[in-house]
């Protein structure tokens, strides 16, 4: 028999008033007197009818603003400043040159053709010069493209080729619901319930602020598909980030200002914003970020993030400049320290994984291991790492396959922690591509390993099809969602083509090779600069995708870069397969506290669900901070429960927390329970009024 799924969660969605219509087709009017007042971009008129005219000449794409005819001479005499540039550019590679036989050693690291022809010898980190002119001795460096030095790596693992994945019968299904206001570069699931969503600096959003100039944040509520504008202080184009122990929603680093299309805006380079909202009421929804001042120690453009047991925070590579990254003297191969208030402890320290993988150093993957060691993976090569000892504490084998971070990020999830293996990590890395550019063929392979088990080894799989920019999220079911990127490209502006539009679902409970299925399809191109996260309801939303410099709204074919994919403003919701149909929900929700310490103590959760509901399960979400494919801080927890009586209307479970900040660090959680609910109300009508659980969102204390 097929089983009618039951969820049963935490959720706080408390109402507000939008600013902007919910439409999906973009409208610009130019009547200050309408609620929909957007304004018309550059090189547009205002009609009598109140709408915006088509400029008589195309508007171009350009990092400063969009550019009428007379200022194309200007654009090409004065190029942006380094702090206005596009994107970290790592050009697409030339054929490998023969090896060198010889040359000058290096002294710093770097080599090959671009470097004088200088080769490694016995440079600490490897004696391999590589494709993009650094030493080392991974499989990037001493496999193809390799320029001098021991050229004959290590043979690497066969790379499995696409695997066919079956249809669901129940495959979910996309529904375009609102208009996120701004685009939608990153995001984070709020102690409120909302979404806030967060952007670059640009020349048009949706919203504008009380000062006139146009917000490039927005808090989107999934109840009421509103969203409300929000103004920061500093550029956070590219940021990393995440969530402090008292739930505060953190930005880190970002890039510099551009004056010319906003002067209220300032340099984000070394910028920390906080975001505050309530898990009890609305007193503080709509709030800006707050800026009071604190830096980080030294400028970071894609850095990535992950909280610590202790609350506080490891914040980890980045870009110094947004110069070329295949020159060592723009990179910031270290890490930092933030407090558990958001402080800065003031040093940077060298990260030596990082250093070895120039230029592919950017946006790393970092885990939370059950031991309070870091598991850290950059380009094709991964550690675990001791943050009290700032000591590598093994070097795990490289994965095979092509590049996995930026700018061929593919994803990587820390699969769900559970007792009955004492919450041993298990990590899945899958997607990527082979270098920078809209050529490049994305990677379908994956790779699965238990990081601190005996001798961990990369398990290899792969995806029905290749992919770059794919985002993992975990479900409150137990398995994964992939959704998002593209089948050829990379990441960078115009540099991405064929988007796939498939939701993949992976079942890590599966045997091998039986793990992967196919969902639902969406009409809607989710490229660079997309974004997913589950929702309280145990939906997804999917927003985003704005791989031009600046906004533009029509696709314009033939540019270089490309704009055929343009800014895209609709917010999607992904309703996965457990939620689809008619599913139940529960009423008379109780829980016992909302304040939780990670002890191995017990609370309580009352609530009436179906007699025939069965096979319970309680999970502990922490959703952390989104953006181009990495989920910062993600990690799901089934926990330990019982008194689940099946065949009972009314339920109390004793739940049991996880032994220590190690398996959950201190922070803002959502509890979800899942039960499987049997024939018999297939047509029932059992929804959980959202506004009855506000006040489910927990926390756990320091």
């Amino acid at each position: 028999m097929t089983a009618q799924r039951l969820l049963i969660l935490t959720i706080l969605l408390p109402l507000t008033v939008a600013n902007i219509p919910v439409n999906y087709k973009v409208t610009l009017s130019c009547n200050q007197s309408s609620p929909f007042y957007t304004g018309c971009l550059r090189g547009m008129t205002c009609e009598d009818d109140w709408t915006c005219s088509k400029p008589a000449v195309k508007v171009v794409a350009d990092p400063l603003f969009f550019l009428e005819a007379t200022h194309l001479s200007r654009r090409q005499a004065q190029p942006p400043m380094p702090s206005e540039s596009t994107e970290p550019q790592i050009s697409a590679p030339a054929p490998a040159p023969a090896p060198a036989a010889g040359g000058p050693v290096t002294t710093d690291g770097t080599c090959g053709a671009g470097n004088g022809g200088t080769i490694c010898g016995d440079w600490p980190q490897g004696g391999c010069c590589s494709l993009y002119g650094f030493c080392g001795n991974t499989a990037a460096h001493c496999g193809d493209g390799c320029q001098s030095g021991p050229c004959t790596g290590a043979p690497e693992a066969p790379i499995p080729g696409p695997s066919p994945a079956p249809k669901l019968g129940d495959p979910g299904m996309f529904d375009v619901v609102g208009q996120s206001g701004v685009p939608a570069m990153h995001a984070g699931l709020l102690p409120n319930g909302k979404v806030v969503f967060l952007d670059k600096i640009e020349n048009y959003t949706q919203i504008k602020l009380s000062d006139g100039q146009y917000a490039y944040s927005a808090e989107y509520d999934p109840a009421t598909n509103k969203a409300v504008g929000l103004a920061y202080k500093t550029n956070a184009f590219c940021s990393g980030g995440a969530f402090l122990p008292d739930g505060r929603f953190m930005s880190l680093g970002g890039n510099g200002p551009l004056t010319d299309i906003d002067p209220t805006v300032g340099d984000g380079f070394t910028a920390i914003r906080y975001l505050s909202r309530s898990s009890s009421d609305a007193s503080l929804d709509g709030q800006d970020w707050s800026e009071p001042g604190n830096k980080l120690s030294s400028a970071r453009w894609y850095a990535s993030a992950q909280a610590l047991p202790d609350g506080s925070v490891f914040v980890a590579s980045g870009s110094l400049n947004g110069l070329d990254p295949t020159v060592k003297a723009n990179n910031n191969p270290t890490y930092e320290i933030l407090n558990s208030q958001g402080i800065s402890n003031g040093n940077s320290i060298n990260l030596d994984i990082l250093v070895k993988n120039q230029p592919y150093y950017m946006y790393p993957f970092i885990h939370l291991l059950n031991n309070g060691d870091l598991f850290i993976f950059v380009s094709k090569s991964a550690e675990i790492f001791s943050v009290d000892s700032n000591t590598v504490v093994k070097s795990l084998p490289d994965l095979p396959g092509d590049y996995r971070t930026y700018p061929n990020t593919g994803s990587s999830v820390l699969l769900p922690l559970t007792s009955s293996n004492n919450w041993a990590p298990d990590i899945i890395i899958c997607g990527g591509g082979a270098y920078q550019d809209i050529t490049s063929p994305a990677d379908p392979s994956c790779g699965r390993i238990q990081p601190l088990s005996s001798n961990p080894q990369w398990e290899m799989d792969s995806m029905p099809e290749g992919r770059g920019m794919v985002e993992a999220t975990l479900l409150p079911d137990g398995t994964v969602v992939w959704l998002n990127g593209c089948n050829q490209g990379s990441q960078g502006f115009g540099l991405a083509t064929a988007p796939t539009l498939e939701a993949l679902i992976y079942n890590p409970n599966l045997p091998h090779g039986q793990r992967w299925y196919t969902g639902a399809s969406t009409t809607i191109a989710r490229l660079y600069h997309s974004v997913a996260l589950l929702l309280l309801d145990g939906t997804m939303m999917i927003a985003g995708s704005n791989p031009v410099q600046q906004p533009v709204l029509t696709p314009v074919p033939g540019q270089t870069p490309s704009e055929d994919y343009v800014t895209e403003f609709r917010v999607e919701i992904y309703t996965p397969p457990y939620l689809q149909g008619n599913p139940a929900r529960p009423t008379e929700i109780v829980l016992s506290s909302k304040a939780l310490t990670a002890d191995g103590s017990q609370f309580g959760i009352d609530f009436d669900a179906p007699a025939t509901a069965r096979n319970l399960r309680v999970a502990l979400y922490h959703g952390g901070y989104v953006t181009h494919s990495l989920h910062m801080g993600q990690r799901m927890l089934f926990l330990d429960n019982e008194g689940f009586a099946a065949g009972e209307t009314a339920q109390h479970l004793t739940v049991s927390m996880p032994p220590n900040h190690n398996v959950a660090q201190p922070g803002p959680y959502v509890v979800y329970w899942f039960v499987t609910v049997y024939p018999g109300l297939a047509n029932s009508s059992w929804y959980l009024d959202r506004g009855r659980i506000a006040e489910r969102y927990l926390q756990v204390l320091e």
